[in-house]
């Protein structure tokens, strides 16, 4: 196991595991059964996805709305005196319209040989409303001694992201610094192995699925073929 260490400027950031919240962002208690309505987690590879990273916490006691009107950002929030005269303030600015910042001041030290990359936060990825901020991907490598700001998307014309106390807003994961890595075909016996695999899974499929197939509320069918595998294969792994 690696150890990703952290010191901020603001306590109240609390970087975490990232967890999903039920109820919260990624839905609500609804079983996998017939007339459940689809939530984000219920899908497998989705939750493994969204729980992979480190989630960063809007540390303010009030709301920052960002907003796009005739082309222009605006930004709106009660941050009164800055807190320290060294620090930019607001901690929030303006990037070319397109783009705005925040002067988040993190510093997370990877071990050497990785990095780490930001990303929007899951529930971006579940929101209706279309009001959660945007983190823009950056990889940040492991000598480099501070993430000093964190770069948003602007919202579309008329439309406003909001920063909300305690809310994340966006995810750090921990990667290789360095994608060492080739794109090239399978061979004819690596791909016939695959096509294997798949072939056999389709056909032991009914079996992997029995009593685990339900219908949503739009009548889409689903069942626990992927979690058994899942749950397998770290079993397997568990026991190597």
């Amino acid at each position: 196991m690696e150890t990703v260490k952290f010191r901020m400027n603001d306590p109240r950031l609390a970087p975490r595991r990232t967890k999903m919240d039920i109820p919260g962002w990624a839905g609500e208690r609804q079983p996998r059964a017939n007339g459940s309505h689809e939530q984000v987690w219920h899908c497998v590879p989705f939750s493994e996805g969204a729980q992979y990273g480190i989630e960063l916490f809007y540390p303010y006691d009030f709301e920052l709305h960002v907003t796009r009107r005739d082309g222009k950002l605006e930004l709106s929030g009660d941050w009164g005196e800055p807190p320290s005269p060294s620090l930019q303030w607001p901690p929030f600015r303006n990037f070319g319209d397109h783009f705005y910042t925040y002067q988040i001041l993190l510093d997370l030290k990877v071990p050497k040989g990785f990095a780490i990359r930001t990303e929007p936060h899951p529930r971006f990825y579940a929101d209706p409303t279309d009001t959660v901020p945007i983190a823009v991907p950056a990889l940040i490598r492991h000598w480099w001694p501070m993430l000093f700001f964190c770069v948003f998307k602007a919202p579309a014309e008329g439309r406003t992201h909001i920063f909300r106390p305690g809310e994340p807003f966006a995810q750090v994961i921990v990667i290789p610094e360095e994608a060492n890595f080739a794109l090239e075909p399978m061979s004819l016996d690596e791909a016939a192995e695959r096509e294997l695999q798949a072939r056999r899974i389709h056909a032991s499929r009914p079996n992997l699925a029995e009593g685990t197939e339900w219908t949503s509320t739009t009548d889409t069918v689903f069942d626990g073929t992927y979690r058994h595998l899942h749950r397998a294969a770290k079993e397997k792994a568990r026991k190597s």
